[in-house]
């Protein structure tokens, strides 16, 4: 008898894997779905990248099944308000994807009626899609042949390769690869596929190289130097910031004074308490001095500590237990209600600093 797997080709043994090992996800089409005829919805593989954007699997899944629940097609998305967007995104951090998200889908509705074009370069285009994303929608949810490469794929051939230049000058040599492995049949499970050995087999830690449908070729398998590939260069140390937060609370009601943030820039257009600029210069005991008004204002015994991309931040935080009489309302700002605050679009540095003004 003829052993057809051991004829096989690397991508021909990852898809038979794939096809019994698959996971399954609330925005994937199943390969036995694939088979019966259904078909991606390139809005949904377009959310869910958006989504997994430096964020994990779980994390998303029930952002994901909340987003097309309230806006099932492009078109709904398009229409919904800007502030209502921004509140379904609180808590998944980098929020320019958010605001990237509402426009992309204002140029869907309004230029492609609604429709995402199939190839890279046209979707490159659009607000918010940079390469990753438009080979991802390319070959997943159109079976276009494109070279996906996220941080499963990247550890997955590096071991597979011994790939030993750090990241991110070993990125090139990775994607030429994969564009090499993809297959023009189902090149859109195979992306998924190699995703799904990162994430389940190929783990940075411990990798199951008995499970793996690829140990025979691959060049590092249960070997010590598996753990270390991907290598990365050095990162620089991240600066700290520091800052002010000022909680106002409404003693009647409990309703907390709240403002909205610019447009652009560092968590553009999202919810927060008035505060100071954050800088590495800033100095605490001046911090009453920059209050947004005056009020019997006490310093909370704990400091609120948050990391963003390219800094730590640290705020002291302070709260002033205010009369109807003294709540006086600044401009742009408005008073949020204990049971609405938890459907503001407050990004988590800011529930942060709730959690210690009112816990």
């Amino acid at each position: 008898m003829i052993d057809h797997m051991a004829t096989a080709s690397p991508s021909q043994l990852l898809l038979a894997w794939y096809d019994r090992h698959a996971r399954t996800l609330p925005w994937r089409v199943s390969p036995d779905n694939r088979k019966q005829g259904e078909v991606p919805d390139p809005y949904r593989v377009w959310l869910s990248e958006i989504m997994l954007q430096q964020t994990t699997v779980a994390a998303v899944k029930s952002y994901f099944e909340k987003f097309v629940s309230l806006w099932p097609t492009v078109e709904d998305l398009a229409a919904a308000p800007e502030e209502d967007v921004m509140k379904a995104w609180a808590g998944l951090g980098y929020y320019s994807r958010a605001r990237n998200l509402k426009k992309c889908a204002e140029t869907l509705s309004a230029e492609h009626d609604g429709r995402f074009p199939a190839d890279e370069a046209a979707l490159l285009k659009l607000p918010g899609i940079g390469p990753y994303t438009a080979a991802a929608i390319a070959t997943i949810a159109f079976d276009r042949h494109a070279a996906v490469v996220d941080g499963n794929v990247e550890r997955v051939l590096t071991r597979l390769f011994q790939i030993e230049t750090p990241l991110p000058d070993a990125k090139p040599d990775i994607k030429a690869r994969m564009a090499t492995m993809t297959p023009e049949a189902r090149p859109g499970d195979f992306a998924q596929a190699v995703m799904d050995l990162g994430a389940t087999i190929c783990t940075p830690k411990k990798p199951a190289c008995g499970l793996c449908p690829w140990r025979e070729i691959c060049t590092v398998q249960s070997s010590p130097i598996a753990e270390t590939l991907p290598r990365k260069a050095p990162k620089k140390e991240k600066p700290t910031r520091f800052g002010a937060a000022f909680v106002a609370v409404d003693i009647n009601t409990g309703a907390v004074l709240l403002r909205r943030r610019p447009p652009k820039g560092l968590l553009g257009g999202m919810t927060e308490v008035p505060g100071t600029e954050w800088s590495e210069g800033f100095i605490g005991e001046t911090a009453l001095d920059a209050a947004p008004f005056a009020a019997p204002w006490e310093k909370q015994v704990k400091q609120v500590t948050h990391t963003f991309t390219h800094f730590h931040l640290k705020l002291s935080v302070f709260r002033a237990n205010l009369m109807p009489a003294q709540t006086t309302v600044l401009a742009g700002s408005w008073w949020s209600s204990p049971h609405e605050l938890g459907e503001e679009a407050l990004p988590t540095v800011m529930r942060k600093v709730l959690s210690a003004a009112l816990d």
